[in-house]
């Protein structure tokens, strides 16, 4: 859905600024206080922007390609049952490239999408795009044009781990990137899983999500995903629901480990203070 498309409804708006103006008029800031370099928050029930800064600026993405990756590969119908093998051309190099998949494990499709949406390993996401048909190649073209289809006008891959720092979108865009990721049942459960085993050879690897936020009781996270490289920043992509309303929030090239999660909860904790969520009747979840 083009993002032109997500304008707010009049009447709700109108509705949600004479609330919103009274409690700002109370003392409550009238935008978070938020630190990362690029930030959207949409309300998904309506489609109203709630916050956004430099969101219309392309930027490197890391990690987040992982669900563009994710997107393309379950829509290209391959079997999740599939045994796969990690090899050489799957040792990716760069910043967060290190994998505790060895070279040799052998895993199932499904196995490494649900480690690469959920505990972002390259190696996973490499061997996934390489056994795509045509290769990685194809599957970059096919990710590029899926981004053309959702209506991301700034977003460019290049590689399914997003290690490049040519895999550029920006915050506007990955609104979009990340509606499409929560209408897949498949990418919502493997994104937002709290840990995850599996057999390799002998031994059983545990893997935890990137993001702490999921394993949270005061959050109900829909869909997910980090992502990191030192032309990145520290990213975090997710819809979450607060006051029993669909939000969708990025937060792009964010500093400091804890940056991106505190970015979060600051975003979550100024929506409420704003008395978010009865500015206006819900209504369908449209993102």
């Amino acid at each position: 859905m083009p993002l032109s498309k997500w304008g707010s409804r009049r009447a709700a708006l109108a509705v949600a600024s004479l609330l919103l103006s009274a409690v700002t008029a109370a003392g409550v800031p009238d935008k978070p206080d938020v630190r990362s370099s690029s930030v959207m928050v949409i309300d998904a029930s309506d489609s109203a922007v709630l916050f956004s800064r430099h969101a219309n600026v392309a930027a490197p993405i890391a990690s987040i390609t992982k669900l563009m990756t994710a997107i393309v590969v379950l829509e290209g119908g391959q079997p999740l049952t599939d045994t796969l093998e990690i090899t050489q051309d799957d040792r990716v190099n760069g910043k967060g490239a290190a994998s505790r998949l060895a070279v040799g494990t052998k895993l199932s499709r499904g196995d490494l999408l649900h480690i690469a949406l959920m505990s972002s390993d390259n190696r996973a996401a490499h061997a996934v795009g390489r056994n795509y048909p045509g290769g990685v190649p194809a599957l970059v073209r096919a990710m590029n044009a899926k981004a053309k289809t959702l209506g991301m006008t700034t977003a460019r891959f290049v590689d399914p781990t997003g290690l490049s720092e040519l895999n550029v979108a920006s915050a506007q865009d990955l609104c979009l990137l990340v509606a499409a990721a929560a209408r897949n049942p498949t990418v919502r459960q493997y994104s937002t899983d709290h840990e995850y085993s599996v057999k390799a050879g002998r031994r059983m690897l545990a893997f935890r999500n990137t993001n702490t936020l999921v394993a949270k009781a005061d959050w109900k996270i829909l869909v997910q995903k980090t992502g990191y490289t030192n032309e990145a920043g520290r990213c975090l992509v997710m819809k979450t629901v607060i006051k029993e309303r669909p939000v969708v929030i990025v937060l792009l090239d964010s500093f400091g480990k804890y940056t991106r999660v505190a970015d979060a909860r600051r975003i979550r904790k100024w929506l409420e203070a704003r008395n978010f969520g009865a500015a206006a009747p819900a209504v369908a979840d449209k993102v």
